[in-house]
Protein backbone atom coordinates (compact mmCIF):
# COMPACT_ATOMS: atom_id res chain seq x y z
CA UNK A 1 0.00 0.00 0.00
CA UNK A 2 0.89 3.66 -0.29
CA UNK A 3 0.69 5.03 3.26
CA UNK A 4 0.92 8.56 4.65
CA UNK A 5 2.04 9.08 8.25
CA UNK A 6 1.35 12.53 9.68
CA UNK A 7 4.00 13.68 12.15
CA UNK A 8 7.74 12.92 12.39
CA UNK A 9 7.92 12.57 16.15
CA UNK A 10 9.20 9.42 17.78
CA UNK A 11 5.88 7.55 17.48
CA UNK A 12 5.24 8.70 13.90
CA UNK A 13 8.73 7.66 12.83
CA UNK A 14 8.37 4.30 14.59
CA UNK A 15 5.04 3.69 12.82
CA UNK A 16 6.49 4.74 9.46
CA UNK A 17 9.52 2.48 9.96
CA UNK A 18 7.36 -0.53 10.86
CA UNK A 19 5.11 0.01 7.84
CA UNK A 20 8.07 0.43 5.49
CA UNK A 21 9.75 -2.71 6.84
CA UNK A 22 6.46 -4.54 6.19
CA UNK A 23 6.85 -3.69 2.51
CA UNK A 24 4.64 -0.64 2.11
CA UNK A 25 5.50 2.65 0.39
CA UNK A 26 5.58 5.26 3.14
CA UNK A 27 5.66 9.05 3.18
CA UNK A 28 5.86 11.00 6.45
CA UNK A 29 4.40 14.50 6.35
CA UNK A 30 6.08 16.77 8.94
CA UNK A 31 4.95 20.37 9.34
CA UNK A 32 8.33 21.62 10.63
CA UNK A 33 11.76 21.51 9.02
CA UNK A 34 13.09 18.55 11.02
CA UNK A 35 12.24 15.39 12.93
CA UNK A 36 11.10 15.41 16.54
CA UNK A 37 10.48 19.13 16.85
CA UNK A 38 7.28 18.78 18.88
CA UNK A 39 6.41 16.72 21.96
CA UNK A 40 9.26 14.29 21.24
CA UNK A 41 11.98 16.91 21.76
CA UNK A 42 10.69 18.22 25.08
CA UNK A 43 10.52 15.33 27.53
CA UNK A 44 12.61 13.69 30.25
CA UNK A 45 14.23 11.15 27.88
CA UNK A 46 13.37 8.41 30.36
CA UNK A 47 12.85 4.76 29.42
CA UNK A 48 9.98 3.86 31.75
CA UNK A 49 9.59 0.41 33.28
CA UNK A 50 5.77 0.31 33.28
CA UNK A 51 4.59 0.23 36.90
CA UNK A 52 2.26 3.24 36.99
CA UNK A 53 -0.50 2.19 34.60
CA UNK A 54 -3.64 0.06 35.11
CA UNK A 55 -3.12 -3.56 34.11
CA UNK A 56 -4.53 -4.24 30.66
CA UNK A 57 -4.44 -0.59 29.59
CA UNK A 58 -2.65 0.40 26.39
CA UNK A 59 -0.16 2.34 28.48
CA UNK A 60 0.70 -0.67 30.61
CA UNK A 61 0.86 -3.14 27.74
CA UNK A 62 2.88 -0.94 25.41
CA UNK A 63 5.20 0.39 28.13
CA UNK A 64 6.36 -3.03 29.32
CA UNK A 65 6.63 -4.50 25.82
CA UNK A 66 7.98 -1.28 24.30
CA UNK A 67 10.66 -0.91 26.97
CA UNK A 68 12.01 -4.39 26.23
CA UNK A 69 11.93 -3.71 22.50
CA UNK A 70 13.57 -0.31 22.95
CA UNK A 71 16.54 -1.61 24.92
CA UNK A 72 17.12 -4.29 22.27
CA UNK A 73 16.79 -1.73 19.48
CA UNK A 74 19.26 0.65 21.13
CA UNK A 75 21.79 -2.16 21.50
CA UNK A 76 21.40 -3.20 17.86
CA UNK A 77 21.61 0.35 16.45
CA UNK A 78 24.13 1.88 18.84
CA UNK A 79 21.65 4.42 20.19
CA UNK A 80 23.14 5.97 23.37
CA UNK A 81 21.25 4.89 26.48
CA UNK A 82 21.88 3.78 30.06
CA UNK A 83 19.89 1.54 32.40
CA UNK A 84 20.53 3.68 35.47
CA UNK A 85 17.55 2.60 37.61
CA UNK A 86 15.05 4.66 39.54
CA UNK A 87 13.76 5.14 43.08
CA UNK A 88 10.12 6.11 43.63
CA UNK A 89 10.18 7.55 47.12
CA UNK A 90 7.81 8.35 49.96
CA UNK A 91 8.40 10.93 52.70
CA UNK A 92 5.32 10.26 54.86
CA UNK A 93 2.79 7.46 55.57
CA UNK A 94 0.30 8.70 52.95
CA UNK A 95 2.97 8.58 50.25
CA UNK A 96 4.09 5.17 51.51
CA UNK A 97 0.61 3.84 50.75
CA UNK A 98 0.83 5.38 47.27
CA UNK A 99 4.15 3.80 46.38
CA UNK A 100 3.07 0.43 47.79
CA UNK A 101 0.18 0.62 45.31
CA UNK A 102 2.61 1.45 42.51
CA UNK A 103 4.76 -1.55 43.50
CA UNK A 104 1.77 -3.92 43.41
CA UNK A 105 0.64 -2.45 40.07
CA UNK A 106 4.11 -2.95 38.61
CA UNK A 107 4.30 -6.57 39.72
CA UNK A 108 0.85 -7.18 38.20
CA UNK A 109 2.00 -5.52 34.97
CA UNK A 110 4.99 -7.87 34.72
CA UNK A 111 7.71 -5.30 35.46
CA UNK A 112 10.92 -7.13 36.25
CA UNK A 113 13.10 -6.58 39.31
CA UNK A 114 10.88 -4.26 41.35
CA UNK A 115 11.66 -4.05 45.06
CA UNK A 116 9.86 -2.30 47.91
CA UNK A 117 12.66 -1.15 50.20
CA UNK A 118 13.04 0.81 53.43
CA UNK A 119 14.13 4.41 53.65
CA UNK A 120 17.46 3.31 55.10
CA UNK A 121 18.04 0.93 52.17
CA UNK A 122 17.22 3.69 49.69
CA UNK A 123 19.60 6.08 51.46
CA UNK A 124 22.36 3.46 51.29
CA UNK A 125 21.94 3.61 47.50
CA UNK A 126 21.62 7.41 47.37
CA UNK A 127 23.19 9.05 50.47
CA UNK A 128 21.88 12.55 49.64
CA UNK A 129 18.29 11.29 49.64
CA UNK A 130 15.70 11.62 52.41
CA UNK A 131 12.79 9.18 52.33
CA UNK A 132 10.87 6.78 54.57
CA UNK A 133 10.40 4.05 51.93
CA UNK A 134 11.00 3.53 48.23
CA UNK A 135 10.32 1.35 45.21
CA UNK A 136 13.51 0.41 43.39
CA UNK A 137 13.10 -0.05 39.62
CA UNK A 138 16.35 -1.32 38.09
CA UNK A 139 14.83 -1.52 34.58
CA UNK A 140 14.29 2.25 34.26
CA UNK A 141 16.80 4.07 32.06
CA UNK A 142 17.62 7.16 30.03
CA UNK A 143 18.11 7.60 26.29
CA UNK A 144 19.31 10.08 23.69
CA UNK A 145 15.89 10.65 22.13
CA UNK A 146 17.19 12.49 19.08
CA UNK A 147 19.66 9.69 18.30
CA UNK A 148 16.74 7.26 18.57
CA UNK A 149 14.69 9.28 16.10
CA UNK A 150 17.64 9.53 13.69
CA UNK A 151 17.95 5.73 13.82
CA UNK A 152 14.24 5.29 13.13
CA UNK A 153 14.45 7.76 10.24
CA UNK A 154 17.46 5.87 8.86
CA UNK A 155 15.62 2.55 8.97
CA UNK A 156 12.62 4.15 7.26
CA UNK A 157 14.73 5.60 4.47
CA UNK A 158 16.73 2.38 4.04
CA UNK A 159 13.38 0.64 3.47
CA UNK A 160 12.43 3.18 0.79
CA UNK A 161 10.36 5.60 2.87
CA UNK A 162 10.74 9.37 2.85
CA UNK A 163 10.03 12.34 5.12
CA UNK A 164 8.46 15.43 3.52
CA UNK A 165 9.36 18.41 5.72
CA UNK A 166 7.46 21.73 5.89
CA UNK A 167 4.34 19.88 4.80
CA UNK A 168 1.17 20.80 6.69
CA UNK A 169 -1.77 18.42 6.28
CA UNK A 170 -4.91 20.55 6.15
CA UNK A 171 -7.66 18.19 5.02
CA UNK A 172 -8.15 14.47 4.37
CA UNK A 173 -10.96 13.28 2.05
CA UNK A 174 -12.11 9.91 0.79
CA UNK A 175 -10.90 9.09 -2.72
CA UNK A 176 -12.15 5.84 -4.18
CA UNK A 177 -10.92 3.05 -1.94
CA UNK A 178 -8.28 5.27 -0.35
CA UNK A 179 -7.64 8.81 0.81
CA UNK A 180 -6.54 12.15 -0.61
CA UNK A 181 -4.52 14.36 1.73
CA UNK A 182 -4.46 18.08 0.97
CA UNK A 183 -1.37 19.83 2.21
CA UNK A 184 -0.08 23.36 2.50
CA UNK A 185 3.36 24.85 2.95
CA UNK A 186 5.78 26.19 0.36
CA UNK A 187 4.18 24.04 -2.35
CA UNK A 188 0.48 23.33 -1.90
CA UNK A 189 -1.02 20.19 -3.33
CA UNK A 190 -2.52 16.82 -2.59
CA UNK A 191 -1.41 13.21 -2.50
CA UNK A 192 -3.47 10.06 -2.94
CA UNK A 193 -2.71 7.13 -0.69
CA UNK A 194 -4.30 3.87 0.40
CA UNK A 195 -4.02 4.56 4.12
CA UNK A 196 -3.22 7.29 6.65
CA UNK A 197 -1.79 7.22 10.18
CA UNK A 198 -2.39 10.41 12.17
CA UNK A 199 0.46 10.74 14.68
CA UNK A 200 0.46 14.52 14.86
CA UNK A 201 0.78 14.86 18.66
CA UNK A 202 -0.66 18.20 19.73
CA UNK A 203 -2.17 18.53 16.23
CA UNK A 204 -3.88 15.12 16.13
CA UNK A 205 -7.35 16.42 17.01
CA UNK A 206 -7.19 19.09 14.30
CA UNK A 207 -6.22 16.45 11.71
CA UNK A 208 -9.08 14.24 12.86
CA UNK A 209 -11.60 17.10 12.62
CA UNK A 210 -10.37 17.70 9.07
CA UNK A 211 -10.90 14.07 8.04
CA UNK A 212 -13.85 13.51 5.70
CA UNK A 213 -16.39 11.09 7.18
CA UNK A 214 -14.71 10.75 10.57
CA UNK A 215 -17.41 11.37 13.21
CA UNK A 216 -16.79 14.58 15.13
CA UNK A 217 -18.00 12.96 18.35
CA UNK A 218 -15.04 10.56 18.18
CA UNK A 219 -12.54 13.40 18.41
CA UNK A 220 -11.51 13.68 22.09
CA UNK A 221 -10.84 16.97 23.77
CA UNK A 222 -7.25 18.18 23.90
CA UNK A 223 -6.00 19.38 27.29
CA UNK A 224 -2.62 21.11 27.43
CA UNK A 225 -0.47 20.32 30.47
CA UNK A 226 2.80 22.20 30.40
CA UNK A 227 5.77 20.65 32.12
CA UNK A 228 8.60 23.00 33.17
CA UNK A 229 12.16 21.84 33.79
CA UNK A 230 14.91 23.46 35.82
CA UNK A 231 18.58 22.63 35.47
CA UNK A 232 20.76 22.27 38.56
CA UNK A 233 24.16 23.87 38.95
CA UNK A 234 26.98 21.88 40.48
CA UNK A 235 27.82 18.19 40.55
CA UNK A 236 24.94 15.68 40.40
CA UNK A 237 23.79 14.55 43.84
CA UNK A 238 22.26 11.30 42.58
CA UNK A 239 23.27 8.43 40.30
CA UNK A 240 19.71 7.21 39.77
CA UNK A 241 16.46 8.88 38.79
CA UNK A 242 14.49 9.98 41.87
CA UNK A 243 10.71 10.19 41.60
CA UNK A 244 8.40 11.35 44.40
CA UNK A 245 4.91 9.90 44.77
CA UNK A 246 2.74 10.93 41.78
CA UNK A 247 0.62 14.09 41.76
CA UNK A 248 -2.47 15.01 39.74
CA UNK A 249 -1.54 15.23 36.08
CA UNK A 250 2.00 13.86 36.37
CA UNK A 251 4.63 11.85 38.20
CA UNK A 252 5.84 14.62 40.49
CA UNK A 253 8.84 16.94 40.26
CA UNK A 254 11.53 14.34 39.84
CA UNK A 255 15.27 14.15 39.32
CA UNK A 256 16.31 13.20 35.81
CA UNK A 257 19.79 12.75 34.42
CA UNK A 258 21.08 13.06 30.89
CA UNK A 259 23.74 10.79 29.43
CA UNK A 260 26.43 13.33 30.31
CA UNK A 261 25.39 13.08 33.97
CA UNK A 262 23.78 16.53 34.13
CA UNK A 263 20.99 16.70 36.71
CA UNK A 264 17.71 18.49 36.11
CA UNK A 265 14.31 18.63 37.82
CA UNK A 266 10.83 18.40 36.37
CA UNK A 267 8.41 18.36 34.90
CA UNK A 268 5.82 20.02 37.07
CA UNK A 269 2.20 20.32 35.90
CA UNK A 270 0.95 23.71 34.68
CA UNK A 271 -2.48 23.58 33.04
CA UNK A 272 -2.55 26.04 30.12
CA UNK A 273 -4.99 27.04 27.37
CA UNK A 274 -2.49 27.75 24.58
CA UNK A 275 0.97 26.56 23.55
CA UNK A 276 3.75 28.30 25.45
CA UNK A 277 7.29 27.06 26.06
CA UNK A 278 8.70 29.85 28.22
CA UNK A 279 9.85 28.76 31.68
CA UNK A 280 8.87 31.32 34.32
CA UNK A 281 11.86 31.72 36.69
CA UNK A 282 9.40 32.40 39.53
CA UNK A 283 8.27 28.76 39.39
CA UNK A 284 11.63 27.89 40.95
CA UNK A 285 10.10 28.69 44.35
CA UNK A 286 7.67 25.79 43.95
CA UNK A 287 10.49 23.54 42.76
CA UNK A 288 12.68 24.33 45.79
CA UNK A 289 9.92 23.44 48.26
CA UNK A 290 9.00 20.26 46.40
CA UNK A 291 12.58 19.02 45.91
CA UNK A 292 13.74 19.74 49.45
CA UNK A 293 11.19 17.26 50.77
CA UNK A 294 13.47 14.50 49.45
CA UNK A 295 16.76 16.38 48.92
CA UNK A 296 17.19 18.67 51.94
CA UNK A 297 20.68 19.60 50.76
CA UNK A 298 19.55 21.45 47.63
CA UNK A 299 21.57 24.70 47.77
CA UNK A 300 19.94 28.11 47.38
CA UNK A 301 20.39 29.53 43.88
CA UNK A 302 21.14 26.12 42.32
CA UNK A 303 18.08 25.95 40.03
CA UNK A 304 18.09 27.65 36.63
CA UNK A 305 15.25 27.65 34.04
CA UNK A 306 15.87 25.00 31.40
CA UNK A 307 13.06 24.08 28.99
CA UNK A 308 9.37 23.16 28.87
CA UNK A 309 7.22 20.61 27.10
CA UNK A 310 3.48 20.17 26.63
CA UNK A 311 1.67 16.90 27.25
CA UNK A 312 -1.23 16.26 24.81
CA UNK A 313 -3.65 15.08 27.50
CA UNK A 314 -7.21 13.89 27.00
CA UNK A 315 -8.34 14.73 30.55
CA UNK A 316 -7.88 17.77 32.76
CA UNK A 317 -7.69 18.77 36.43
CA UNK A 318 -9.83 16.64 38.72
CA UNK A 319 -10.40 13.96 36.07
CA UNK A 320 -8.89 10.47 36.11
CA UNK A 321 -5.96 10.12 33.69
CA UNK A 322 -6.93 8.81 30.27
CA UNK A 323 -5.35 5.89 28.47
CA UNK A 324 -3.79 6.24 25.03
CA UNK A 325 -6.47 6.32 22.34
CA UNK A 326 -5.67 4.44 19.13
CA UNK A 327 -8.71 4.66 16.85
CA UNK A 328 -8.52 2.33 13.86
CA UNK A 329 -10.86 0.82 11.25
CA UNK A 330 -12.21 -1.79 13.66
CA UNK A 331 -13.39 1.01 15.96
CA UNK A 332 -14.62 3.74 13.58
CA UNK A 333 -15.40 1.73 10.41
CA UNK A 334 -13.35 3.74 7.91
CA UNK A 335 -10.80 1.58 6.07
CA UNK A 336 -7.14 2.57 5.98
CA UNK A 337 -7.27 5.17 8.77
CA UNK A 338 -5.71 5.25 12.24
CA UNK A 339 -5.82 8.27 14.55
CA UNK A 340 -3.51 8.41 17.60
CA UNK A 341 -4.69 10.65 20.44
CA UNK A 342 -3.22 11.46 23.85
CA UNK A 343 0.16 9.83 23.24
CA UNK A 344 2.01 11.45 26.12
CA UNK A 345 4.31 9.79 28.67
CA UNK A 346 5.37 6.99 28.35
CA UNK A 347 4.98 7.42 24.58
CA UNK A 348 8.72 7.45 23.85
CA UNK A 349 9.19 4.15 25.70
CA UNK A 350 6.17 2.67 23.94
CA UNK A 351 7.00 3.80 20.40
CA UNK A 352 8.08 0.46 18.89
CA UNK A 353 5.22 -1.44 20.50
CA UNK A 354 2.66 1.19 19.45
CA UNK A 355 4.03 0.90 15.91
CA UNK A 356 3.34 -2.84 15.87
CA UNK A 357 -0.18 -2.17 17.16
CA UNK A 358 -0.82 0.42 14.44
CA UNK A 359 0.38 -1.92 11.67
CA UNK A 360 -2.01 -4.58 12.93
CA UNK A 361 -4.98 -2.21 13.16
CA UNK A 362 -4.32 -0.65 9.75
CA UNK A 363 -4.27 -3.95 7.93
CA UNK A 364 -7.64 -5.16 9.27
Amino acid sequence: MDILVVGAGVVGLACARALALAGHSVIVAEKTGGIGNGVSSRNSEVIHAGMYYPTGSLRARHCVAGRRMLYAYCESRGVPHRKCGKLIIATNPLEEAKIEGIFRQGVENGVEGLELISGAAAQSLEPALFCTAAVHSPETGIIDSHALMLALQGDLEDAGGVVAFNTIIERIVRAGGGWEAHFGGAERGEVRVDAIVNSAGLGAQAIARGTDGYPSERVPKLVLAKGNYFGCLGRPAFGRLIYPAPVEGGLGTHVTLDLAGRMRFGPDVEWIDRESYDVDPKRAELFYSSIRRYWPGLPDGALVPDYAGIRPKLTGPGEPPADFLIDGPAEHGLPGLVHLFGIESPGLTCCLSIAEDVVGRLLI
